[in-house]
């Protein structure tokens, strides 16, 4: 039975899903990292939000962790390299917060335009300072939206309800989805020049950290007033603070900070400053969504294989996963035949998926291929690392798809390209067992067990006897014998299924059979 950890404060909603779905779980929240690291040993996965930091002296004792879920949208708490190269899938809830996090940052635009906050406080204080507090409208003011994703698109569909004029950066916006939700797409410097109000929705990256610092700031308009409900080092505090000094920037609403806790901040008491605490996912119906999802996606993974909101590998469905497994398997066996034959560094991968194959979701099927062909290569290699490591190791993976099928009804080809040679595998499904077709463009038909031997050799008569005579007098039995030649006399290949693991002595003496050029054993 699987088992999960929640250690960090969430909706009982997920434990309650854990348990329903018979997977044992323990809550234990608020442990320092040494407690963490003490109690992790024995986990399958972990449910976290953003207090646990999982770094890499925390993955260290990490034995059987498989997956780790985030009720919530940012990761920055977790060390996503170090996960991918462990194998560990890290998966969030990108849209569990959505309207929460878009609506609190309606509540701060709004706010901001009126200074709500301080009229409220003068007017629980007593005063009646009608005429201090003057405010703008919204309508026909521009919103910049910096990052047009989940949250920021229905931060642009309530401004337009709001008669507002929307553009946005996001360098992954088409121009069609720009079109389809009513914003014009602009450049960054474009942006700060024409609007009115600024609001952040993009992740926290090396390419967006302080992406509003001073010279940003010297490029917007005067009187600017900027929203940031996303990450706090997005905007540089000193900056913000020089801007507000010098009146170039009206107000600012933050509800994230480069430190939290907040406790002290060098904006806290200006005019025009609003903050709140973190507050952009606090509502009960967020909070038991993302829960709850977070529960069913690590639930879903560790019983079926699914894969939900990865931010590591390709998403599977559950109707998916039951789908691919019989080609899961094809995937691997390919690749294991490929990385077993293979004794120089890869350069190129070309995975063709043809006919019934290649109209499902190829990404796994991909991820498991590089997972086989790297296994026989390296250790602790599997569908989660496997693509990073081929990344970090220059190989180039090309993925090639068609719905027509051929001579099969679907077929999946491996091309692996190293420093000396070329080498190709195809293999297919016969009622969901995995067959292999062909081997170096030679035609044959061979199902793979558990212990195999692989010849390749010249076609010459006496041959199938000598090979028939070594692992007899060895004792080893022979399963199943599969044949393929590419003409007489050229070049043939074999493929044995025997009762047991070959010996060193037994592959040397089928070696040295005249007319042998390689006999490699294999495991499957």
């Amino acid at each position: 039975m699987p088992k999960v950890l929640i250690s960090d404060k969430m909706s009982p909603l997920a434990e309650e899903c854990f348990k329903a779905r018979g997977i044992e779980v323990d809550v234990k929240t608020g442990m320092t990292p040494k407690e963490l690291i003490a109690c992790i040993r024995s986990y399958d996965g972990l449910a976290v939000r953003s207090a646990t930091k999982v770094r890499p002296a925390v993955f260290e004792a990490m034995e059987n962790l498989r997956v780790i879920g985030r009720a919530g949208i940012g990761v920055d708490n977790i060390d996503i390299g170090e996960a991918t190269q462990r194998g560990i899938v890290v998966m969030n809830t990108p849209f569990g917060n959505s309207i929460t996090t878009a609506e609190h940052t309606i509540s701060l635009l709004l706010a901001l335009a009126r200074q709500i906050p301080e009229a409220n406080a003068s007017t629980h204080a007593g005063k009646w300072e009608k005429s201090r507090f003057m405010g703008v409208e919204l309508m026909g003011k521009t919103l910049g939206i910096i990052g047009c994703g989940n949250i920021g698109s229905v931060v642009a569909d309530r401004a337009q309800g709001l008669k507002m004029k929307v553009v946005a950066f996001d360098p992954f916006l088409s121009a069609e989805h720009a079109t389809d939700i009513g914003v014009e797409k602009v450049t960054l410097d474009g942006l700060f020049a024409r609007a009115d109000f600024i609001s952040l929705h993009t992740p926290m990256t090396d390419a967006t950290r302080n992406i509003i610092n001073a010279d940003a700031i010297a490029k917007m308009k005067e009187g600017v007033r900027i929203i940031n409900c996303a990450r706090g080092g997005l905007l540089e505090e000193a900056a913000i603070k020089a801007g507000l000094d010098s009146g170039k920037i009206a107000g600012v609403a933050l509800d994230v900070f480069a430190k939290e806790p907040a406790q002290e901040n060098i904006l806290f008491g200006m005019k025009g400053v609003v903050a709140t605490p973190h507050l952009g996912a606090s509502t009960t119906e967020a909070q038991e969504k993302v829960a709850l999802q977070v529960a069913e996606q690590m639930a879903d993974y560790l019983l079926t294989g699914a894969v939900t909101n990865a931010l590591n590998m390709p998403s599977v469905s559950a109707e998916e996963a039951a789908r691919l497994k019989p080609y899961m398997l094809l995937a691997e066996q390919l690749g294991s035949f490929a990385g077993q034959v293979t004794t120089s560094a890869v350069s190129e991968v070309t995975i063709a998926y043809e006919g019934i194959c290649g109209e499902l979701n190829c990404k796994p099927l991909t991820a498991v291929v590089l997972q086989g062909l790297l296994s026989p290569l390296m250790v602790g290699v599997n569908m989660v690392n496997a693509p990073a490591i081929a990344k970090q190791r220059d190989v180039v993976v090309r993925e090639v798809r068609s719905d027509q099928a051929g001579a099969y009804q679907t077929l999946i080809s491996l091309t692996v390209k190293t420093e000396n040679q070329t080498r190709s595998i195809r293999g297919t499904l016969f009622n969901d067992e995995p067959r292999v077709v062909e081997i170096k463009e030679i035609p044959i038909d061979a199902k793979l067990g558990p212990n195999m031997i692989y010849i390749t050799n010249n076609d010459k008569p006496g041959l199938i006897g000598k090979l028939g005579s070594i692992l007899g007098n060895s004792g080893l039995n022979i399963a199943t014998f599969h044949l393929g030649r590419a003409e007489e006399g050229g070049d043939a290949i074999a493929l044995i299924e025997v009762d047991g693991m070959p010996p060193n002595d037994v592959i040397s003496a089928l070696k040295g059979i005249e007319h042998v050029v390689q006999a490699i054993p294999m495991r499957f």
